[in-house]
């Protein structure tokens, strides 16, 4: 088969015929060679892509559902909330350790998801994620004392931080010539995700269930559930075949800049959206705007989704440039100036921005580690952002309101939420994202 022509996996990369790797002809890029390199004179076979039409679409939907399983059962928390601390009588402190958990475990757990995808492969590690995340919302529903609902709840943490770097790895197998789209599909479950459980809890599922708080965790959790057992029987059957020749890496190679590149750029992104979210209620109120609030939240969330949508037509084109960046830099920051300055209902108009450039950004990094990764440091590249990301998105928040404190100023607050903005906006041009082999010096 000739190199560069459908069905073979092409991945960009410079030339090392050492690994196996040899140019493209058609695309000037790079496939990867099994056996002796054809350019030492060897007859090596490329890789092809075993996916046929129908093994497409079948990947498709099992990347948008696992996709929406990262958010659901995080998600499905917030709307039972006041339930949950009248029941079992929580203090604020407890209902903020509630939030807390699951985002520093993103960041803590990252890393042994990788080393399970090494051990396993991404389809078992989706799937061991799936099933514990789900027996664990389940679980949530049982407790009876904040204690025990702490612990049910870092379980639920543990299986989505285990999930979430095993999602790349898997566009990466199932749909190598569309990593851009597979991005987007499986971005946009996630999206999806975290709209549902706050749409549906209150109006459909607690009345469905008795009106209570407990059951209606148990439905999310036994949809995910549900969503393991069809990843485990649909899951495109050349995945095993694949991942005896990638390989996956367990750690993550540190010296390699990219990850520090993508750590930086994806930790931007998270920071802006979680300190915004923790911040506009409270600015609001603090401005007399109680009104507004509302509206805002339910417009930064909701502002990602046109994004995610965009971009499912046009993510293969625009992953890896780096003028995208540049653009949702600029867009961010005139929605953190618009959240803060802008009068009446600017300020959902302006969250919805700010929702929209985060949403894209998410989507294009996360098309990243696949794309210019070596299909072996995918997943270890992938927890290693994570780690970087998450651990900002806690950290910035805590700034943000440091500085509130000392300048006495809310509109402060916004302050590192703006530098986060102008982060895309300055460090997108100088980074070189066609550079995709391993850089270790």
């Amino acid at each position: 088969m000739e190199p560069g022509s459908p069905g073979v996996v092409c991945y960009g990369s410079t030339e090392n015929r050492a690994h196996g790797w040899t140019r493209c002809r058609s695309r000037q890029r790079y496939c990867l060679v099994i056996g002796p390199s054809a350019g030492s004179g060897g007859s090596g076979r490329y890789a092809e892509s075993p996916l046929r039409m129908p093994g497409f679409f079948v990947a498709v939907a099992l990347l948008w559902l696992g996709g929406s399983a990262l958010r659901l059962t995080i998600l499905a928390i917030p709307p039972v909330i006041p339930m949950m601390k009248a029941d079992l009588n929580l203090s604020a402190t407890e209902v903020g350790v509630l939030a807390g958990i699951p985002v520093i475990l993103f960041s803590a757990a990252a890393l042994p998801g990788s080393l399970l995808i090494a051990r396993w492969g991404p389809v078992r590690t989706l799937v061991a994620g799936l099933l514990m995340t789900g027996m664990a919302s389940g679980l949530r529903g049982a407790c009876s004392s904040a204690l025990t609902l702490d612990a049910a709840i870092v379980l639920v943490g543990l299986g989505v931080a285990i999930m979430q770097p095993a999602m790349p790895p898997l566009v990466r197998l199932w749909l190598p010539h569309h990593v851009g789209f597979g991005t987007a599909v499986y971005t946009n479950g996630l999206l999806v995700g975290e709209i549902l459980p706050v749409a549906l809890t209150l109006p459909l599922v607690v009345p469905l269930t008795g009106g209570g708080w407990r059951w209606s965790l148990v439905v999310w959790g036994g949809l995910v559930i549900a969503i393991a057992v069809a990843v485990a029987a649909f899951a495109p059957r050349a995945t095993q075949r694949e991942l005896a020749i990638f390989k996956p890496r367990g750690w993550p190679n540190w010296r390699n800049r990219l990850i520090w590149r993508l750590g930086l750029v994806f930790g931007s992104v998270n920071s802006i959206y979680f300190a915004t979210n923790s911040f506009l209620p409270v600015y609001l109120a603090s401005a007399g705007r109680n009104g507004a609030i509302s509206g805002a939240l339910t417009a930064l969330n909701l502002g990602q989704l046109p994004a995610s949508l965009m971009l499912l037509a046009t993510a293969d084109r625009l992953a890896g440039r780096a003028w995208p960046y540049v653009l949702a830099g600029a867009v961010a920051i005139l929605g953190v100036g618009g959240v803060v300055f802008a009068p009446g209902n600017g300020t959902i108009a302006a969250a919805a921005l700010l929702g929209f450039a985060c949403g894209a950004t998410l989507i294009l990094t996360l098309a990243l580690p696949p794309l210019l990764c070596r299909p072996e440091e995918v997943g270890s590249t992938t927890a290693a952002m994570f780690t970087m990301s998450y651990g900002s998105a806690v950290v910035t928040p805590i700034v943000s309101g440091a500085v509130w404190d000392v300048t006495g100023v809310p509109a402060a607050a916004f302050v590192p939420i703006g530098v986060c903005a102008a982060v895309l906006l300055v460090f997108a041009p100088v980074t070189r994202f066609h550079r995709i082999e391993s850089e270790s010096r």
